[in-house]
């Protein structure tokens, strides 16, 4: 069998119904890039990230194969040899490209790509969603004679993996924070495009301990700018924390992850709707999106995007089950999709189908983010006893009160300027390591750093030492927080903001309120032993 991709996102489609055929080695599978799509280079190395084996336009076009998958009815598929079954290229048909095939129809349901002299180029063409067949038939009643309603693959593999979702937050550093996702399809109507400063807007009015940012981006847009270009607009949300999903998986991924989404009229509203998650709409207006689409009735039930303070009302005024609910025209047959899809293509190959089930694939897990902001615009409020602390990254973030930054990922103009200098002690030394005792760190620190006033070293997620330009090193000792049965510990970096928001005289005990939590802090000097630590040198 062949499956005939013109683009990275056609690819990553049919990479999804894989498991159709997983197991059965009756069925060798192929690979061929369909030309005249601008596209087509992310195709190719989407291709050689799965190991695909793959074979030349020209080759395949000459050969027979008893079946011809794809996830796109543009491009010359005529020309190919064997039963064509088109899958869903994304999910609810709501984005009509203008200037391309009959104008005004679904990209995907388009009579131009769908029928050949009238008659249909497929043999089978797979749809998630019962109204999909009425929409086709509104193009072209001959396509819509070989239609069959199985569901949406990737949405299945989707679901399935829902219970990773701990593992996948645990993965991407968000603890108690909130995810916030932002997803943007391709061309000049998509968020990026119309909004490209949005990640680092929302990244200056987002305090870091309450939420984290994530951005998923249609892979055309990854395969249209190159790597660099696409990413060298962002470097300052990167830099600042922002975490840049990959377009193969990851995405969804972090889909799984999020709490919140912000989106455009792409498809990927759809599926974070389908998770229950609060979709905040963020589309412009254009003449991209099909009005009484799935995605057009999911965005005009969504809350409005008015800047970041739409994030808390939309996670305030979320009610479960109510995204989801708004998707009942796009997803039909979930958890069947795989099982359904099986059904139908395999008497195409005229073998009968494996007797085992066809099981979803589960998600990977997201890369770590690499790194974080070295330095943060910090503000606080002391109230009695308690300090509210709100940090945000100094790269885009609104002026502080003052700057904190972290010996050995902030630069020089941070650690010079900062006026809370503090550092992570590694877990392990690494060879040949050189290191010195807390107590000599801290007061190197104070010395070598004029604008510094408070110094501090971060033994453990629950334990800091400190030094100011007055009195003795302190301990710092942080009580775990419990809400409904689960624990929290704040980042240690903002109870030291706390701490230098009080000098020169911090009380011995207090509360350090971030990202909404109350955790107790208890002081007290600290002991020799504390102080004869070995701060290594390391990353």
């Amino acid at each position: 069998m062949l499956f005939a991709a013109r683009s990275a996102v056609a690819l990553h489609r049919l990479l999804d119904v894989l498991p159709v055929f997983e197991g059965d080695d009756r069925v060798e599978r192929y690979f061929t890039l369909v030309p005249g799509s601008e596209f087509g280079v992310g195709a190719l190395a989407a291709v050689g990230r799965a190991g695909g084996r793959t074979i030349p336009w020209d080759e395949a076009r000459g050969r027979a194969f008893d079946l011809v998958v794809a996830a796109s009815p543009k491009g010359e598929l005529s020309e190919l040899h064997g039963p064509l079954v088109l899958l869903p290229h994304g999910a609810g048909y709501g984005k009509t490209l203008p200037g391309e095939g009959s104008g005004g129809a679904p990209s995907g349901l388009d009579r131009a790509y769908l029928t050949s002299r009238g008659r249909p180029v497929a043999a089978l063409h797979a749809l998630a969603h019962p109204s999909q067949v009425d929409r086709l038939a509104v193009e072209s009643r001959a396509a819509a004679t070989v239609t069959t309603v199985t569901g949406d693959p990737t949405l299945e593999r989707i679901l399935e993996s829902a219970v990773l979702r701990p593992k996948f937050r645990a993965a991407l550093g968000t603890g108690g924070r909130r995810l916030v996702v932002i997803t943007s399809t391709w061309g000049p109507e998509s968020l990026l495009r119309r909004r490209p400063s949005l990640p680092a807007e929302l990244l200056a009015g987002l305090p870091y301990d309450a939420y984290q940012l994530a951005l998923v981006a249609h892979p055309n847009e990854h395969s249209e700018r190159g790597a660099l270009q696409f990413r060298e607009p962002l470097r300052p949300a990167l830099d600042a924390g922002l975490v840049l999903a990959e377009p193969h998986e990851e995405w969804a991924s972090v889909l799984v992850a999020a709490d919140v989404v912000i989106s455009d009229h792409g498809s990927t509203a759809l599926y974070a709707a389908a998770l229950d998650r609060p979709v905040i709409a963020a589309y412009d207006g254009g003449r991209e999106l099909i009005p009484g689409s799935p995605t057009a009735e999911l965005l005009a039930g969504s809350p409005r995007f008015a800047g970041p303070d739409s994030v808390g009302a939309a996670l305030a005024g979320h009610r479960p089950g109510a995204a989801r609910a708004r998707t009942g025209l796009a997803f039909a047959h979930q958890h069947e999709a795989l099982a359904r899809l099986r059904a139908s293509v395999y008497p195409l190959l005229g073998l009968d189908p494996p007797a085992w089930p066809a099981v979803p694939r589960l998600l990977p897990v997201p890369a770590r983010p690499a790194g974080g902001p070295g330095a943060f615009a910090v503000r606080t409020r002391i109230s009695g006893t308690e300090v509210r602390v709100e940090r945000f990254p100094d790269r885009v973030g609104p002026d502080g009160h003052f700057l904190a930054a972290e010996s050995g990922s902030a630069g020089r103009r941070h650690e010079e300027t900062a006026g809370l200098l503090y550092r992570r002690s590694p877990g392990e030394p690494a060879p040949h390591a050189e290191g010195r005792s807390a107590e000599r760190w801290l007061l190197d620190t104070l010395a070598d750093h004029p604008a510094c006033q408070t110094a501090g070293i971060i033994l453990s997620p629950e334990l800091c030492l400190l030094a100011s330009r007055s009195g003795p090193p302190l301990a710092a000792r942080i009580e775990q927080s419990r809400q409904d049965g689960t624990a929290y510990l704040p980042d240690p970096a903002a109870v030291l903001c706390g701490l230098h928001a009080w000098r020169p005289a911090p009380p011995p005990e207090f509360t350090c309120v971030t990202g909404g939590r109350a955790n107790r802090v208890r002081l007290a000097p600290a002991t020799p032993a504390e102080l004869a630590r070995t701060v290594w040198a390391g990353p």
